[in-house]
C-alpha cells in the first residue's frame, strides 16, 4: 500500500511517499505554490500518477496540544483533499517535525539560506516514518492479541 505523507505550508508543501510495500520511506517532492487551489490540484495528480492509496496529512497542533488556526487551515484543506482524490486522509500529529527537519539538515551541513526548499520534504519524511512506525506497532498488536487470543 502506497502511503503519502504531506507537509502542507504557506508557500511551500512538502511531500514524501512510501514505497511499495508501505513500509519505507522513500521519493520526496515539493510543490512551490501559495494559492491552496493549485497545491490541491497538484497533489491530487501526484497522487494518482504515484498509485497513493492512503494520505497523511500534517496536523499542526500546538505544543500543548491546542488546536489553532493553522490546525483549523489544515483540516479544512484535509475534507478538500479527501473530495478531490477519493482517499482516505489521516490528520497526523506533527509538533517538532519542521524543528528536527531543521536540526537534521543542520547536522548534515546544510547552510540555513540552502535549507529552504529541503525544509518541507525533510518534514514531510518525518510525518510519514511516525505514520509508518505507528501502523508497524499496531500490526504487531493485532498480531500478539490473535496469538494470545
Amino acid at each position: 500500500m502506497r502511503i503519502m505523507a504531506i507537509d502542507y505550508g504557506d508557500a511551500r508543501t512538502g511531500v514524501a511517499l512510501s514505497d511499495i510495500t508501505g513500509l519505507l520511506a522513500g521519493q520526496t517532492f515539493l510543490v512551490k505554490s501559495r494559492k491552496e487551489d493549485v497545491v490541491l490540484e497538484e497533489l491530487t495528480a501526484l497522487a494518482k500518477q504515484q498509485g497513493a492509496e492512503e494520505l497523511v496529512l500534517g496536523y499542526p497542533k500546538n505544543m500543548d496540544g491546542t488546536l489553532g488556526p493553522r490546525a483549523e487551515k489544515c483540516a479544512a484543506f484535509g475534507e478538500r483533499l479527501k473530495e478531490a482524490t477519493g482517499l482516505p486522509v489521516i490528520l497526523w500529529d506533527e509538533r517538532r517535525t519542521t524543528v528536527d527537519a531543521h536540526r537534521i539538515l543542520g547536522e548534515q551541513g546544510v547552510r540555513s539560506k540552502n535549507r529552504k526548499d529541503k525544509i518541507d520534504s525533510v518534514a514531510a519524511t518525518l510525518i510519514l516514518e511516525g505514520y509508518l512506525t505507528f501502523k508497524r506497532v499496531q500490526a504487531q498488536r493485532a498480531q500478539q492479541e490473535e496469538s494470545h487470543g
